[in-house]
């Protein structure tokens, strides 16, 4: 019999099976954060949440390094509308791992949502902290479209327009059919009255199916020619 045959005829067949699978694993080696993480993510597959969480805690108790378990804990806060937990948990996985840029962009994004507006010099520390981290991940990875439109919409926030079209173009050079980076750079131009390439981002960002405010098409009608 082939490997490939052996491969084929041991490989589970469904999740259940597949969780079932990681729990055999775990009973002969109970200090394998991996395989706890593993375990988290199909039970999360399946929204089984309350145990995932639990497999994420054992995870990181065995491996304190596996700065993903951080991210994925953050998820579920965020699943549960916990934007303290989620900021707390990806503040672990940036200590865990240094430059990892995924911990630094969901930093970044809950310090936005967690701005208010009932403490002005407060939300500009969010909006600062969260420019400053949202910098940080794409230091450590040149390539992270989605921080790269976060941090866009927080120069757009802080009223910096150049600033934000210039992480949205940026974006745009890393994923040229990001829908996202079209539309907030629709957003930039018309804030500069630069109608044409705000028709041109609300057009482009359509296109690939995303859903553009009515009230920035209704406005850019004014000016199509």
């Amino acid at each position: 019999m082939t490997e490939e045959k052996i491969s084929e005829r041991t490989k589970p067949k469904n999740s259940d099976e597949y969780i079932e699978k990681l729990r055999m694993q775990l009973k002969g080696n109970a200090e394998c954060g991996t395989t706890h993480y593993n375990l988290a993510v199909a039970l999360m597959g399946k929204q089984e949440y309350d145990a995932a969480e639990n497999a994420l805690h054992d995870a990181v108790e065995c491996s304190p390094s596996l700065a993903e378990a951080y991210v994925l804990l953050g998820g579920i806060c965020l699943q549960r509308n916990d934007l303290e937990g989620c900021l707390r948990y990806n503040k672990y996985a940036t200590k865990a791992r240094a430059g990892f840029a995924e911990g630094y962009a969901n930093i970044g994004f809950v310090l936005l949502q967690l701005i208010d507006g009932k403490d002005e010099k407060e939300d500009e520390e969010k909006l600062d902290l969260a420019i400053k981290n949202l910098r940080k991940a794409i230091i450590h990875n040149a390539k992270f479209v989605q921080a790269y439109t976060t941090l866009g919409n927080a120069y757009l926030m802080k009223g910096l327009i150049e600033e934000s079209i210039k992480a949205n173009l940026e974006a745009v050079k890393v994923q040229p059919e990001f829908p996202i980076a079209h539309n907030n750079l629709a957003v930039a131009y018309l804030e500069q009255k630069d109608y044409d390439l705000a028709i041109l981002h609300c057009d482009k960002a359509e296109s690939l199916g995303f859903k553009v405010a009515d009230a920035m098409k209704q406005e850019l009608a004014l000016y199509r020619k």
